[in-house]
């Protein structure tokens, strides 16, 4: 028998979806390991290995993850996303289907030989392909991998594929998560894309957004990373205070745009800048078409006072 060949991924097989708390402990006590390694001398066990990061070449694996009715009610409350009813059952919303995935995906990120810090990352970007309808109650296989480790003008980004698929294989949903790791230097040249100044368009509504949003957002996706907590736990990782969760301001959009039941879809996100909490967004949402024939829909959302934007996305229709 032999090993993963060059470019292949050995799959790591768990027997459940991880706790994304003990797996932000984990992340906690790996900085704090490795920030002691580093001010070590060598002789008493100091990191000096140097060299430049690689990423693990292997794939987490878990079978079994239903879509919970109760959690996808409670997570499509908070972000209000309406009922879609399609001919097998009620369907599943998407931006629920990424929280089912993120934990995997953690695991991923936590490994001890994942080389980048965990804590502090930044998140720039998602781009999901809701392939078939999910519907709430079914059972998926979750798939994770870490790839495109590149360089950025600020550090280092890496992409997170998480892949939800069915028993027979299908693949229902597929998710790119973009990340920026400061000050982590590899190998290549960052892209120089060109920032497109930002123009806000007319507002379609406004969020008004309470300081407990992260604490709502926690308790239906798991993801209690604590700079979305509390202005203390956002200050104790060196945020000036607590911010509102990416994927809960990607989802609330996301719930506002008029994708019929039943279609395939393609859906982006760009972050720009946080979103403070408390806090209050402007939200644009712009659909060519409604009801069978949408086509495709915009999203923004910024600062209403200095007109800057926090987020900017598409969601537009697969095929025919």
């Amino acid at each position: 028998m032999t090993g993963p060949q060059p470019g292949e991924r050995r799959q790591v097989v768990l027997e459940e979806a991880p706790s994304l708390g003990g797996l932000y402990v984990r992340a906690a006590a790996g900085a704090a390991g490795g920030a002691l390694a580093r001010r070590l001398p060598a002789s008493l066990g100091g990191d000096r290995r140097g060299g430049e990061p690689v990423l693990p070449a292997v794939e987490h694996v878990v079978e079994g993850v239903r879509v919970d009715p109760a959690g996808h009610e409670a997570f499509c409350r908070t972000v209000g996303a309406p009922r879609r009813e399609g001919p097998r059952g009620p369907e599943a919303f998407s931006g629920h289907l990424h929280a089912l995935a993120f934990p995997v995906a953690m695991s991923v990120l936590t490994r001890p030989d994942f080389p980048l810090p965990v804590l502090g990352m930044v998140h720039l970007a998602n781009e999901v392909e809701h392939r078939g309808a999910v519907v709430v109650g079914e059972e998926l296989t979750v798939t994770a991998r870490a790839e495109r480790l590149r360089p950025h003008r600020a550090g280092a980004q890496v992409d997170v594929v998480a892949r939800l698929a069915r028993e027979d294989g299908g693949t229902v949903w597929t998710g790119r998560s973009t990340y920026l790791a400061k000050g982590v230097r590899v190998p290549g040249t960052a892209e120089d894309r060109p920032r497109r100044e930002f123009v806000p368009p007319a507002p379609t509504g406004t969020w008004r957004l309470a300081a407990g949003t992260g604490r709502d957002y926690a308790a239906v996706s798991g993801d209690w990373n604590p700079i979305h907590l509390s202005g203390p736990s956002a200050r104790a990782l060196g945020m000036p205070g607590a911010i509102a969760h990416g994927m809960y301001c990607a989802s609330r959009a996301l719930a506002g745009v008029a994708v019929p039941a039943g279609t395939a879809f393609r859906w982006t996100v760009e972050f720009a800048a946080p979103v403070p909490l408390p806090g209050t967004v402007a939200v644009a949402v712009a659909d060519d078409g409604r009801g069978p024939g949408w086509r495709r829909s915009d999203y923004a959302g910024w600062d209403p006072r200095r007109r800057r934007p926090h987020f900017t996305g598409t969601v537009e229709r697969l095929g025919p």
